[in-house]
């Protein structure tokens, strides 16, 4: 539910109670991935999605139901053989589908989209599988460790389950997890959802070129906090990238050395000039990043990869570059160039070959960080 929050924050700051659906298990092919929310409010207003148009019209009806009696339910779609149009999802996967009614006075929902919103570590903890009466329990659970909340009042259960959902805090991820009903680690009494709010991941684009206006828009469509570097004040300016959230003036390696990244960071050298990109990018390629990738051709691409082992980057260094950054589209423009560049950064997060699809045999949706944008996300 954490994906629609902005929206549903709103409606708590109205008054509205609305009940939420949300996606907590994925099996086979499906349009959208654990956290994928749906609400409709009491006057039968809805947001948010959770298959693509699948199965919308019967997790509507199921809201409209949780708002009259009140009670939270799991529900499954998945494919029909006996009927390609009964309700389902034609594409062949299997979705698990947690209700939820939500008072616009409870203050933990409430809570936990005012963190969401403002960009505040914290994971919402809810139970999907377990004994009768405990379905729905949540706890809310902060950055450092703090919780709200309860399963179903037991302290020793709610320790661990915060614990349990810390974990995948700090990790950035959303998803399952198994604890005993007793609060002990052994796996099997409790099965939790847990969704992960953490603050956007960060691109960082260097080179206030007319490439980086292009991409600047793409990071944000993709969900990221885009920073723009440039030594050059004349060209790093906020006339000319009013959509980055920060242009930085200052030496780009200078810069990264001293800001802030982390596994999910994405670093695009746009500088295609010496002195920028070596300094820059010995540093960038020492540091545990999600993506590196450098503009330039084939042949500057060859003598750059030279000139960084001679100042002593390693081979495995050199390995994780993305240069010439972006995929083989055929890209001139750079609206264009952007496309190229957002769609390797998603193989790589994703684990996708950049192939297209038809013909191929390869999964559709890949697992590979098993997060959301996280990102949500």
């Amino acid at each position: 539910m954490l994906d629609i929050a902005a929206e549903l924050n709103r409606w708590s700051e109205e008054g509205r109670d609305y009940a939420v659906a949300t996606v907590v298990a994925v099996d086979g092919s499906a349009p959208r991935a654990p956290g994928a929310a749906m609400a409709v409010d009491g006057e039968g207003t809805a947001i948010g999605s959770v298959s693509g148009g699948c199965v919308e019209g019967a997790v509507y009806e199921l809201c409209v139901q949780a708002l009259q009696d009140g009670r939270t339910v799991r529900e499954r779609f998945g494919y029909s053989d006996e009927d390609a149009f009964a309700v389902g999802l034609t594409c062949g996967g299997v979705i698990d589908v947690l209700v939820t009614p939500v008072r616009s006075e409870g203050p933990l929902f409430r809570a936990a989209l005012a963190a969401a919103v403002r960009d505040e570590p914290a994971a919402l903890a809810r139970v999907v599988r377990g004994p009768d009466g405990l379905l729905g329990g949540a706890l809310l659970v902060r950055g450092d460790g703090s919780y709200e909340g309860s399963l179903d009042g037991r302290a020793a259960l709610d320790r661990r389950a915060a614990a349990e959902a810390r974990a995948l805090l700090d990790a950035g991820r959303t998803g399952t997890v198994e604890i005993a009903e007793d609060g002990t680690s052994c796996p099997g009494g409790l099965t939790l959802f847990v969704e992960s709010s953490v603050p956007p991941p960060r691109m960082i684009v260097f080179g206030a070129v007319d490439f980086a206006t292009a991409l600047v828009r793409a990071g944000k469509f993709l969900g990221h906090h885009v920073t723009v570097c440039d030594a050059r004040p004349v060209f790093a300016t906020r006339d000319r990238f009013p959509e980055a959230d920060e242009v930085v003036v200052d030496w780009p390696h200078r810069y990264l050395a001293g800001t802030v990244t982390d596994e999910r960071t994405v670093l695009c050298v746009l500088t295609h000039d010496v002195r920028f990109d070596l300094p820059l990018l010995e540093t960038a390629l020492r540091l545990p990043v999600a993506y590196v990738g450098a503009m330039g051709s084939r042949r500057t691409h060859e003598e750059r990869n030279q000139r960084l082992r001679e100042a002593g980057v390693t081979e495995e260094e050199l390995g994780r570059l993305h240069s010439p950054i972006g995929l083989d589209l055929g890209a001139r423009t750079p609206e264009e160039t952007a496309v190229s560049i957002a769609a390797e950064i998603v193989a790589e997060r994703r684990g996708g070959t950049g192939a297209p699809l038809t013909g191929a045999r390869t999964p559709i949706h890949h697992d590979v960080d098993g997060g959301i944008g996280a990102v949500a996300s």
